[in-house]
């Protein structure tokens, strides 16, 4: 181990910034070698001399600029003077300062004196070599107790007294800072939200409902969630056609189902024209799931609550996003709220459209 280290691992002992176990060790390696018992004891007086010199120098230099404000302001006389006058008046209006001048050049010497004696060739090497690798060994030791840490605390969620969640349904997300959209009728009066994927357990909140087109958007706010980095499909601004092929993913159990038909009406319920008439297969868990086109668009959402014996069911149509959208926006805190214009799925197969998608699907608990 070179001085230079040496120097280093005393320095962060003084100052105090080892872990609990190193500063353990090195207290007992202190108490069993006074060679670096005595270069602690020394190294520290020396960091106090350079603090020292630091306040000197500061007090020196507002001492200047008082002087100079003041001379400036003619509060006091400096006019130049001549021969002994001139010593004299010099001497009384500087003794201060040289006796200050004095002082840093006694702490320089000390200093000089210091690093002279602390990188002579008397330190003993094997000793530091040796605390040199117990040391590391004991911060890669805590940095693996830390990382170990932070996983059980991502990981493990334990409340007091756990919610029961009684209803549900699907959400999904349009909004990488986890903004979701869900059937309004999915959260009507809702205590508790709790949005779930494969990703993890999430707390979530209504920020906005419109109970006519029954769109409700939520917002996933958990310290454990992390953003994603972008939204795989985008959300449609058009009317899907007849006879389109639609596929949706759900949660009408404890698990993401998959689904799939094709658009058999461009109306809903008794002519509804929010909604449109869809040819799938239906459970009450899948309200709020996205319905998707081939392109990898979102061009509806599953609306649980008008569905019949009959295998189809209607679904509310994904452009009226963008006019609930605007309603929120009207509140300042949602302004940038932002939905994905581009799907990046488009051209993939139906089974890669899935993986990509599957993780942005949620189930929506309610209590």
């Amino acid at each position: 181990m070179d001085d230079i280290t040496i120097l280093e691992t005393v320095e962060r002992y003084i100052r105090g910034e080892m872990n609990p176990d190193e500063r353990l060790f090195f207290e007992n390696l202190r108490k069993t070698n006074t060679d670096i018992d005595q270069l602690v004891v020394e190294h520290t007086l020396f960091l106090q001399q350079m603090d020292r010199l630091g306040e000197w120098k500061k007090f020196r230099s507002a001492l200047h600029d008082v002087h100079t404000d003041l001379a400036d302001q003619g509060k006091i006389n400096s006019v130049k003077q001549t021969g002994k006058a001139k010593v004299l008046y010099l001497w009384k209006r500087y003794k201060r300062v040289a006796a200050i001048a004095a002082c840093i050049a006694g702490i320089t010497t000390l200093m000089i004196s210091a690093l002279v004696w602390i990188f002579s060739p008397k330190t003993p090497t094997a000793e530091f070599d040796k605390l040199k690798g117990k040391i590391n060994v004991i911060e890669d030791k805590t940095k693996e107790q830390d990382r170990e840490l932070s996983k059980i605390k991502n990981t493990i969620k334990a409340p007091v007294n756990p919610i029961v969640y009684t209803t549900g349904g699907t959400g999904f997300i349009i909004d990488t800072k986890g903004y979701l959209v869900t059937n309004a009728h999915v959260v009507e009066g809702a205590h508790n939200i709790a949005v779930q994927n494969s990703k993890g357990d999430f707390v979530a909140r209504v920020v906005f409902t419109d109970v006519k087109k029954d769109i409700a958007i939520l917002k996933i706010d958990d310290e454990s969630f992390k953003p994603y980095s972008s939204v795989p499909y985008s959300i449609s601004k058009l009317s899907a056609e007849l006879a389109d092929p639609i596929f949706t993913l759900g949660y009408p159990r404890n698990e993401i189902v998959y689904g799939q038909g094709y658009l058999s009406a461009k109306t809903g319920f008794n002519g509804d024209t929010l909604s449109c008439q869809i040819e799938i297969a239906a459970n009450r868990g899948n309200s709020g799931s996205p319905i998707l086109n081939n392109s990898g668009e979102v061009v509806g959402i599953l609306n649980g609550r008008q569905t019949n014996t009959e295998g189809f069911a209607f679904a509310i149509q994904a452009k009226h996003i963008y006019s609930v959208l605007d309603e929120l926006k009207k509140d300042s805190t949602y302004q940038k709220v932002k939905i994905s214009s581009k799907s990046s799925i488009a051209g993939l197969d139906r089974k890669q459209q899935v993986k990509k998608i599957e993780d942005y699907v949620y189930q929506v608990k309610v209590n």
